[in-house]
């Protein structure tokens, strides 16, 4: 089932399998069993993070299905993440040596700057003042893209890119960088469909991983009155009219525009309807439906971090 999927080439010769599995919000004890299925599905690319405090058990599953002849190191496509409170360039390299033990790899496929902006060093992930506010680091992202180069050099990772950038810090970091981001992961759903900075990224050569692209239901910071991405009416059209659920014309509509698409799940039956979307095409018809849902709303705010002077979404052109 795996060779269903297309591979996107990236700038510097290395190639991604253009749908993967999120590991977000999954818990510790169920996110073994849900890589497992999804090996066995035919999913290849999994989407990782240390933040996402699971890493360790994602590598149970891996060892378990290279183990058992399912797959070998090189048939999977690993991605991670540098965390926020470790933008410091002398920190880079020990926080990805962490990952890679937790997830049992010597390499991995890819590794994004989590995030632009810097938090304090040297405790919790998600470090706070006194008084509850977010407490920040003054680390410039350009410095840590210089330490994500070196461990690049190092063999650690086969490929390095960006997540959460805007147009203002991508194009920053390709004009001092030596090593070219490969993607910039951002969020991209019909309620945000990215499409003048995809096409702005696409110009440069950079893909687009696409995150939440079912709009993250189960955001923990989810609001009653917030819309309902898999519930809006203009979607279940266009899902009626090719016979497919919402969540498939979701996932199809974003892989047709080129996007890295990983929607997350860990419900066996969710896993295996999300990868069936590789034997029907929306027409034109259907994906300009999708377009005009565009309101620029975004599911995946970091409110917490608002006043940080490099937080991509404040004041941003897009």
């Amino acid at each position: 089932m795996a060779s269903k999927v297309p591979n996107v080439m990236f700038n510097d010769g290395h190639t991604s399998p253009i749908f993967g599995l999120g590991t977000w919000l999954a818990e510790p004890e169920e996110v073994t069993q849900a890589v497992e299925f999804a090996i066995d599905v035919g999913y290849r690319h999994f989407d990782c993070a240390p933040v996402y405090g699971n890493e360790a058990e994602v590598g149970k599953a891996l060892k378990a299905k290279i183990k058992d002849g399912t797959v070998k190191r090189e048939d999977l496509f690993i991605t991670s993440k540098l965390w926020n409170t470790f933008h410091l360039p002398c920190m880079i390299e020990s926080a990805l040596r962490t990952t890679l033990n937790d997830l049992g790899l010597e390499y991995l496929d890819l590794y994004l700057v989590h995030w632009p902006f810097a938090l304090k060093e040297g405790g919790e992930l998600f470090p706070t003042h006194p008084n509850g506010t977010t407490a920040y680091s003054d680390v410039h992202y350009l410095d840590t893209w210089l330490g994500m180069e070196r461990v690049q050099r190092k063999g650690l990772t086969r490929s390095i890119g960006l997540s959460n950038f805007n147009k203002k810090q991508t194009d920053r970091i390709l004009q001092h960088c030596t090593i070219k981001p490969v993607t910039n992961q951002i969020e991209v759903q019909p309620y945000l469909n990215q499409k003048r900075f995809i096409e702005y990224l696409k110009s440069k050569d950079i893909v687009v991983t696409a995150y939440s692209p079912l709009g993250s239901p189960d955001r923990p910071w989810a609001k009653p009155e917030d819309p309902k991405l898999l519930e809006d009416p203009r979607l279940k059209v266009v899902a009626e009219k090719n016979n497919r659920s919402p969540a498939q014309v979701l996932l199809r509509y974003e892989v047709q525009r080129g996007c890295i698409t990983i929607p997350k799940s860990i419900d066996p039956w969710r896993i295996q309807h999300n990868f069936q979307i590789w034997d029907f095409n929306l027409d034109p018809e259907d994906m300009a439906a999708i377009d005009s849902m565009d309101c620029n709303f975004r599911f995946c705010p970091y409110a917490d971090a608002f006043t940080h002077k490099y937080h991509p979404f404040v004041n941003s052109e897009y």
